[in-house]
Order: C-alpha cells, then sequence, then structure tokens
C-alpha cells in the first residue's frame, strides 16, 4: 500500500484507499462517500503521523531491502546480473504504473512480481496484482519482458527465523524466573469478516508463520493471535488486540511481547498503533506491568536470507506462477479478480 513520508501527502493517499473498489467496498456511491470519509479522518491520521516523525518510513526500508536483496543475487547469480528492485506502490509514490513504465525504459528482460505481504489476502496482494494487471490490459506486455510471479510466502524458514530471533532478544528485557512465562501476542491487521467468509486465505496464511515462528521457538512461551486496525461499522474479525491484552490483565497475566507478525517493515501501524496506542497508552491505562514490541523485520540478515531464498528459484524462470493464487476464493463476486487470474496464468512463464 505504501505510505505517506509527508503529512502533506495523506488526504491524497486516503482518497485513493478509500475509493479502490479492490480494497475498500462501502455500501453505496464509493466515488462520493469515499473522498468524503478520506477528508473526515484527514486530519486524525496527519497527526499519528506527525507523531511518528513526520511521514512513513516504510520507502526507506522498501528501498534498503530491495538493495540489500539485489547485492546478494547480483552475487549468487551473476549470469542474471544486475539486478535491481522497483518499488511499487498502490496509493503513495512511487506508483506501481510509475515502477512499470521504469523498468521498460531500463531494458529489463525479466521482472519478478514480488509481493511484499508474506500472507496473501485479496484487499492486499490481490489488489495491487489487479493494478499491474490492467496496467498491461492497456498497453500490452512489452514483447522482450517476461513476467514471474511471487504472491506469498508465509511459511519460508527464514521469516519464521528471523521473527524467533527478534522475538528471544525482546524475551532477554524480562527477568530469567518469568521469561517462559510472558505471553507472546502475535499481532496481524484484520479482515471484514464477510472477506473471511468469502474464503480469503489470509487468516490461515497469517496462523501459519504463526506456527512457523512458534515452532522456530520450540513453543515454549504462552502465545495467542490477534487482529488489529479495525476500519468503520462491519464486523471484522478477532479478536482485537487492544481487546485481548485488556481480557489477558483482568486474568492476572500482566507481561506481554507483542510481534507485528504481518508486518515486515515499520510503518504506521507498528509506529503508532502497537508503539503507542497499545504500548504505552493502554498498557498505562489497564496496568500492565512490562510490554515490549518485538522490531518489524526490516533489515535483518535473516529476512534478507529469506528475501534471496524466496527470489532464487526465479530467476532462470523455471517458476512462473503459483497455481493457488489462480484458484479463486469460492464466494468471489469481483470481475477484476477473475480476470486479473486468467490474464496471469497466460503470461506468466
Amino acid at each position: 500500500m505504501g505510505g505517506p513520508d509527508r503529512i502533506e501527502k495523506v488526504y491524497d493517499y486516503l482518497v485513493r484507499i478509500m475509493t479502490d473498489t479492490d480494497m475498500i467496498q462501502l455500501p453505496f456511491m464509493q466515488h462520493k462517500m469515499g473522498p468524503w470519509i478520506a477528508k473526515k479522518r484527514t486530519e486524525e491520521v496527519q497527526k499519528k503521523y506527525q507523531e511518528i516523525g513526520g511521514g512513513s518510513p516504510i520507502l526507506k526500508w522498501t528501498k534498503l531491502q530491495g538493495d540489500l536483496l539485489c547485492k546478494e543475487l547480483d552475487k549468487i547469480s551473476p549470469q542474471t546480473a544486475p539486478h535491481k528492485s522497483y518499488p511499487a506502490f498502490r496509493y503513495v509514490d512511487p506508483f506501481t504504473e510509475d515502477a512499470l513504465a521504469e523498468l521498460e525504459q531500463d531494458g529489463v528482460e525479466h521482472a519478478i512480481l514480488f509481493s511484499q505481504y508474506p500472507q496473501y489476502s485479496c484487499a492486499t496482494t490481490g489488489s495491487s496484482l489487479n493494478t499491474i494487471y490492467k496496467y498491461y490490459k492497456k498497453k500490452g506486455v512489452p514483447k522482450n519482458i517476461k513476467l514471474t510471479l511471487i504472491d506469498r510466502w508465509p511459511t519460508n524458514t527464514y521469516l519464521a527465523q528471523a521473527f524467533a530471533d527478534l522475538i528471544k532478544k525482546e524475551l532477554q528485557h524480562f527477568s530469567e524466573d518469568i521469561r517462559n512465562d510472558v505471553v507472546i501476542v502475535f499481532s496481524a491487521h484484520s479482515l471484514p469478516l464477510k472477506a473471511v467468509n468469502r474464503g480469503d486465505s489470509y487468516p490461515s496464511e497469517v496462523a501459519a508463520t504463526v506456527q512457523a515462528v512458534m515452532q522456530q521457538l520450540n513453543c515454549r512461551n504462552p502465545y495467542q493471535l490477534c487482529w488489529q486496525s479495525k476500519v468503520g461499522p462491519l464486523p471484522w474479525l478477532g479478536p482485537f488486540t487492544d481487546e485481548a491484552l485488556e481480557k489477558y490483565v483482568k486474568q492476572g497475566i500482566k507481561n506481554f511481547v507483542m510481534v507485528p507478525i504481518a508486518f515486515v517493515n515499520e510503518h504506521i501501524e507498528t509506529l503508532h498503533e502497537m508503539d503507542i496506542e497499545y504500548c504505552k497508552e493502554l498498557a498505562e491505562e489497564i496496568g500492565i506491568e512490562k510490554i515490549r514490541r518485538v522490531p518489524a523485520p526490516n533489515v535483518h540478515p535473516l529476512f534478507i536470507k529469506a528475501l534471496v531464498d524466496i527470489v532464487k528459484p526465479h530467476l532462470n524462470l523455471s517458476i512462473g506462477v503459483n497455481k493457488k493464487f489462480l484458484l479463486r476464493c469460492p464466494h468471489c463476486v469481483n470481475m477484476n479478480c477473475f480476470h486479473s487470474k486468467k490474464w496471469y496464468s497466460e503470461v506468466c512463464t
């Protein structure tokens, strides 16, 4: 999705989200309701970005991750070098369309479309891939470019190891006598229940990542998967992270480590929602004794190793597209999804 690096970009960012029917389905007149909601929320959201330094660091981290990935790929696969990363955001620059135009100008021969959401959702990866489909549907894929697709990677071993290593480091801040009893709260962006009931695979894939991480930790701590960032009045997937923390404190549990399990770099939901709203404000309000937040993987060496591990099989064009991606949700009603998946099945080598 990207994130505004300056507060002046917040309104346009919100408008693009609120008018994207692949991301959000408003009950009526979305082209008018979306901008109205964006305008109502802009000041509040700007304030949050101001409190984390004036903008989102997501582009900074994405560029660093891409640079480190390509540096390693140049070493292990000189025959396909030079490698270059093109950040492609949905709702703020650098936009997906601009990234695709740039790689064509650079004469790229093989483009690996690499979703940076480890767990697939129709609203996130699906929406991003629909945008790429719409771009090439209008102008056609250049004949000299081959496309392959990485649509999800929830159980990659190095990804799980990176999170496990980060959790171990945070647990060291608790005294040895309680360390193994600290509750690990895995938190991910929630999803409207109507999307879950359509068959969106996101909840199960997030849970799979949690299990992979806990296996790396030998399951020695109690843990719970929770959900954050609910927007609007419709029912969303729970339990919600803030409510879970409140209920655990009432049960007498007062030591926690929070893990942003679906986020690969720092942004508004880690730096504000988790750090300020949960670990500071809520923790003080409900009487948590100690709460630590695990950093997002960012440029952790094991995370970069995960990226390399995922991309490497695509370099020789032996993998085109994951068949799971081509399977629509059982109750899918989005014709963009139908046409997009059909197109990917035809163009990905």
